[in-house]
C-alpha cells in the first residue's frame, strides 16, 4: 500500500490556488478600476458640499447687509457724477462767469412773455392790449374841455411870484435847511398848504423857477420836444444805468411816439467810452438823446425826479406820457398800454404799485433801516404827514396805498399836472425817497 503524507499547508488550514498569468493581469486591472472610480466619486461630492457652503455663506451675508448693498449702486453713481462735475468746473473755470452773465442778460432782456394771473380759476393776461392790426388805426383822442376840479394851473416863477401873494424876502432858515434853490423856487410852508387847496386857478411851484436855475437843454432839443404828442421817457444822470432799447411796439407807435432819454455830460462820456455813440440824428437806437447841462442838485436821484415828475413842463404839447425808470426795459406797445390802462378805463393816471410795502409809514421805517436817509430826515417828513392828517392805510380803492412809481402813465391834464408838481415839491422839501 502506498502511504500519503500531509503537507504543511494543510496543517495550517490553507488552500493554495494556482492562477495563470492571464488571470492575474485581469484581476489587477479590475482592482485599479475600482480604486479609480472611488477616487473620482469622492471629489465630486466634496465640490458639491463646498459649493453649497459658499451659497449658504453668501445668503447669510446678503441677509445681514442687504440695506448697505441696496445703497451701494446709488453711492457709486453719486461719486461718479461728482467727479464729472468737478472735471467740468476745472475745465471751464475761467469761462464760466462770462457765460453766466451773458445768460442772465439774455434771460432778463428782450423777452415779450406776457405776465398772467388767475381770475376765477382761469389764467388771464394782466395787461390786455389790443392786437397790432387794431393798434395801427388807434387815434390819439383830441383834447376836450377839462371836466376836473382844476381847469388851469399857474406855475410860480421868478417873474410872477407876486401873483401868488408870496414874499420875495425869504427866511434865512428856509434857504439853509432845505434843498430849494433857483430851479425849484423857495416854497414856504404856508404856500405848501395853500397849494393843496382847490383854487381856480391853481398856483404852485413846479420847477424852472428861474432862467438861472439850471437844467439846460439845447434849442434844437426844445424844438424837438415841443413836437411830441405822446412820449416815452427815461433818464440816466451821473454815469447811470445802461440804456435799454424798447421792444414790442407797432409801426404806428414808431411813427406817433417820441422816445426820449435824458443824459448829463457824465453819462454821455461814460456811454461813449463803452462804444455807445449818438448818431447824426441825436439817436441811439430808438431813443432820442437829450443832453442836459447844469443840473440843479448835487443829489443825482433828485435830478432824476425832474424828467420823471415834470414831463408836462418838458413836453408842453404832449397829450400823454409814459415814464420808465432807467433800470427797466419797456417791452410793450406804448399806444396799446395807454389804451388799456387809461382810455379803456377812463382814467388819467396809472402808476406801478410797491412790491414790498403798502404804507408810507412802513416805507419810512424801511428807508431808515436801509440807510437811504437819516432817521431825523424821515421823522420830520412823517411828523408833517401826521399833522396833515395823512392816514396810515394799507389799501386805497382796493389797491396798495403805496406806489413804487418805476412806471408812470398819465394824461396831461391840469389835475395830473398839479399832482406831479405837488409830488415834486415834497421830494425837494423832505427826502428824495
Amino acid at each position: 500500500m502506498s502511504s500519503y503524507a500531509p503537507s504543511s499547508s494543510m496543517l495550517n488550514h490553507t488552500i493554495s490556488i494556482s492562477i495563470s498569468d492571464d488571470e492575474s493581469d485581469n484581476l489587477s486591472s479590475t482592482s485599479r478600476l475600482l480604486r479609480s472610480r472611488r477616487k473620482r466619486k469622492r471629489p465630486v461630492f466634496q465640490r458639491k458640499k463646498k459649493k453649497n457652503e459658499i451659497l449658504r455663506r453668501a445668503v447669510r451675508i446678503i441677509v445681514k447687509w442687504w440695506m448697505l448693498l441696496l445703497f451701494l449702486p446709488a453711492i457709486a453713481f453719486l461719486i461718479y457724477e461728482a467727479s464729472r462735475i468737478g472735471e467740468r468746473t476745472t475745465t471751464h473755470e475761467v469761462e464760466r462767469p462770462e457765460f453766466v452773465e451773458r445768460k442772465k442778460l439774455e434771460g432778463n432782456l428782450n423777452r415779450l412773455d406776457h405776465t398772467t394771473r388767475m381770475v376765477h380759476g382761469v389764467r388771464e393776461r394782466c395787461l390786455k392790449i389790443l392786437p397790432l392790426d387794431e393798434l395801427q388805426y388807434l387815434d390819439i383822442p383830441s383834447v376836450g374841455k377839462p371836466s376836473f376840479p382844476v381847469e388851469r394851473v399857474v406855475y410860480v416863477s421868478e417873474t410872477n411870484r407876486s401873483h401868488n401873494g408870496g414874499n420875495t424876502t425869504l427866511p434865512e432858515e428856509l434857504t439853509e435847511a432845505t434843498r430849494f434853490n433857483m430851479f425849484t423856487g423857495y416854497q414856504t410852508l404856508q404856500e405848501r398848504e395853500q397849494s393843496y387847496k382847490v383854487n381856480e386857478p391853481a398856483v404852485v411851484h413846479c420847477g424852472f423857477y428861474s432862467e438861472n436855475g439850471g437844467f439846460k437843454v439845447s434849442d434844437e432839443d426844445k424844438n424837438y420836444m415841443q413836437t411830441c404828442e405822446v412820449v416815452v421817457s427815461t433818464c440816466a444822470f451821473g454815469g447811470g444805468d445802461d440804456l435799454y432799447q424798447p421792444i414790442g411796439m407797432s409801426e404806428a407807435s414808431l411813427r406817433k411816439v417820441c422816445y426820449v432819454a435824458f443824459w448829463d455830460e457824465i453819462t454821455l462820456k461814460t456811454q461813449e467810452s463803452q462804444g455807445r455813440r449818438i448818431d447824426e440824428n441825436y439817436m441811439i437806437g430808438k431813443w432820442r438823446i437829450v443832453v442836459v447841462r447844469e443840473l440843479p442838485f448835487v443829489d443825482q436821484r433828485l435830478n432824476g425826479k425832474i424828467p420823471k415828475m415834470l414831463g408836462h413842463r418838458l413836453f408842453p404839447r404832449a397829450r400823454y406820457s409814459i415814464w420808465v425808470d432807467s433800470k427797466s426795459q419797456f417791452r410793450r406797445d406804448p399806444l396799446g398800454v395807454l389804451e388799456a390802462l387809461l382810455l379803456r378805463t377812463n382814467s388819467v393816471l396809472a402808476i406801478s404799485e410797491h412790491g414790498a410795502r403798502s404804507s408810507i409809514y412802513d416805507e419810512g421805517n424801511a428807508v431808515v433801516k436801509k440807510h437811504k436817509a437819516t432817521p431825523e430826515e424821515v421823522e420830520v417828513q412823517l411828523s408833517q404827514y401826521r399833522r396833515d392828517g395823512f392816514p396810515d392805510e394799507k389799501r386805497f380803492n382796493g389797491k396798495k396805498a403805496l406806489a413804487e412809481a418805476s412806471v408812470i402813465l398819465r394824461e396831461h391834464t391840469p389835475l395830473t399836472n398839479l399832482f406831479m408838481c405837488l409830488w415834486f415839491n415834497e421830494v425837494v422839501r423832505f427826502t428824495s425817497r
